[in-house]
């Protein structure tokens, strides 16, 4: 049985047990506001240790600023996570980012992503933001998940995360 909770700042370490490796079939591109696919079939490999230790560095960040993670468990094993961010973003200060979002490759499409979404939601709606921002990786799996979620394609792109991630799917999710 899956369990979900608030993760503390001391659960870090257990972002060790994501394997966040996929077979990608289609990646997305936006041009001129149009969101274009590509076919590619390549597969995408789990995190080295750079990786872990920079996705470790972001949540302990986020949780120390004053943002919130939630984490899905099966027994004792992390299997999926998201964090929200603690800045406000957008023209009006209403949106708060997920910043890191990952469900473990063996159990994607159980509902586990979207029960953190939701997760991650209502705490924003605690918080007194009105959109979810997300900057999705651009393949069709995060895409498609974050899209049946309720969240749209936005050409309004947070100037910030649109340099750090200029290939990403800019959307928002209305709460």
């Amino acid at each position: 049985m899956i369990t979900f909770m608030q993760m503390k700042l001391e659960d870090a370490a257990s972002i060790r047990d994501i394997d966040r490796s996929e077979t990608i079939h289609v990646i997305y591109t936006c041009k001129n506001g149009i969101l274009d696919e590509t076919k590619s079939e390549h597969e995408c490999p789990n995190w080295g240790e750079d990786d872990y230790l920079a996705i470790i560095s972001r949540y302990e960040y986020e949780l120390r600023s004053g943002g919130a993670a939630f984490g899905a468990y099966d027994q004792d094993k992390l299997v999926g996570f998201g964090v929200l961010a603690h800045p406000f973003r957008g023209p009006d200060n209403k949106q708060l980012q997920v910043d890191l979002m990952y469900v473990t490759r063996n159990y994607r499409r159980q509902g586990i992503g979207r029960r953190i979404l939701d997760l991650l939601s209502n705490e924003a709606i605690a918080r007194g933001a009105e959109y979810l921002y997300i900057s999705s990786t651009e393949t069709e799996s995060a895409v498609k998940f974050y899209s049946s979620c309720g969240s749209l394609h936005t050409l309004e792109v947070d100037k910030e995360l649109f340099e750090k991630e200029p290939h990403d799917i800019h959307m928002l999710k209305k709460l």
